[in-house]
């Protein structure tokens, strides 16, 4: 017989699945501004700090001797289950893994992420260079100072205080210290370290993309008084209340569209009836939009996603006569509302012909970038006649976007004030 040859990949990936029982306990590595708050090491390389195969170690042209390792299982197993308790307990503010680029990098990331200076103290007895940039297994954690004994406390019940150590606290001089024995070895600002840290995915993006947005965004990251993603709510959200009534609404969907039973659980939430129409059962004529009082144009992958998929999805709504008044129809009720997202944003920009008062609507075209973007960005409500948005003004909220044509292009300058 034939000599058989196989091919097996050279890496094996794994993908896992978990239930998140409550939302609102997730950690993150964003430094919290509180007054009086602390940061402790997990330190689960218990000191040793071998800087082999490193990052610092790479930037060198250098292997290093002795790379990190898991030393002690029931120390990892250990680690995790403090860190379920002390997350069930709320005593964490912020959490980072300090195993991926060693504890500079995983503090620095969390001033990025909070937008806030940091003191750092590392032993006087030890390499700085290895206590700072060695990759061992462990994290850095934040708590206030009013929880520090009830957290060493729980650490200890896991056998983990002895390698845990209290080193940082947060400052109001928006910059990074560094110390050792009390003195400073290491100081400069968050603005410039920003400026570091996103210097190759800046000249990247000069290349590949759009270069004066890649200089808008990088002088951004750059920004002291960008305030970030700082959520404000001015309205009460109002979970499981009794509605008298139900009015229909029409949850719109095309070939491809997603997010149809989230938008569908929105509205229920906020007291409608919500029914799934398919752009086939208007077509069709198995469904009339006269029977709703309200409808949301769902987002997505409609016709493919590829670039003017919405114009697509409005086309077959203005080259088919039916459709065309039945639409119309719908729009120019008094009694009516209309929500297009993604897609189905696209979708209801281009059927301004049919829909009342909507002349100075953009069209929405490729972005300045040049490229897809998928972001979460602060939107803030201003005064409007909206009932979407009703209660709503001067809420500052942060809203996911992903999109390769969210460039809003107005005909008039005057079109884009109004």
């Amino acid at each position: 017989q034939g000599e058989k040859r196989m091919t097996a990949p050279i890496s094996l990936i794994i993908s896992a699945f978990a239930r998140c029982e409550d939302i609102r306990l997730s950690l993150t590595p964003q430094l919290i501004q509180e007054a009086d708050t602390s940061l402790i090491l997990i330190d689960l390389g218990r000191g040793k700090n071998r800087l082999g195969s490193s990052i610092l170690a790479q930037t060198l042209s250098q292997m290093g001797e002795g790379n990190p390792d898991v030393d002690s299982a029931e120390d990892l197993k250990n680690f995790w289950n403090a860190i379920q308790q002390l997350g069930k307990e709320q005593k964490l503010l912020a959490y980072h893994d300090r195993s991926d680029g060693g504890l500079f990098a995983a503090a620095v990331e969390m001033a990025f992420a909070g937008n806030v200076g940091l003191d750092l103290e590392v032993p006087a007895d030890s390499d700085a260079f290895a206590a700072l940039f060695a990759e061992e297994l462990g994290a850095l954690i934040q708590v206030r100072d009013e929880d520090q004994s009830a957290v060493l406390e729980i650490l200890r019940a896991h056998a983990l205080d002895t390698c845990s150590s209290v080193l940082g606290s947060l400052n109001d001089d928006y910059t990074v210290k560094v110390l050792q024995g009390g003195e400073a070895i290491y100081e400069n600002g968050l603005s410039e370290l920003r400026a570091i840290w996103s210097d190759v995915t800046f000249r990247m993006q000069s290349l590949r993309d759009n270069p004066e947005s890649a200089a808008s965004e990088h002088a951004l990251r750059q920004d002291q008084t960008n305030p970030g993603i700082n959520p404000k709510v001015t309205f009460d959200i109002q979970i499981g209340k009794d509605f008298e009534s139900r009015p229909k609404m029409a949850i719109l969907r095309e070939q491809g569209v997603n997010g149809e039973v989230e938008m569908a659980g929105a509205f229920y939430r906020a007291g409608f009836d919500c029914i799934d129409v398919h752009m086939t059962d208007v077509l069709g004529s198995k469904v009339n939009l006269a029977d709703f009082k309200g409808m949301a144009a769902c987002g997505g992958f409609s016709y493919g996603d590829v670039l003017g998929a919405g114009e697509g999805w409005a086309k077959s709504i203005l080259f088919n006569e039916k459709a065309r008044q039945e639409f119309k129809a719908f729009f120019e009720r008094e009694d009516t509302f209309s929500l297009g997202v993604c897609n189905g944003c696209q979708m209801l920009s281009n059927l301004r012909s049919l829909i009342p008062g909507t002349g100075h609507w953009p069209r929405f075209v490729q972005n300045r970038s040049e490229r897809y973007e998928g972001r979460l960005v602060s939107v803030k409500i201003e005064k409007n006649p909206s009932v979407l948005y009703a209660g709503m003004e001067g809420s500052v909220l942060p809203i996911a976007v992903a999109h390769g044509e969210g460039r809003a292009e107005f005909e008039t300058a005057e079109a884009a004030t109004s």
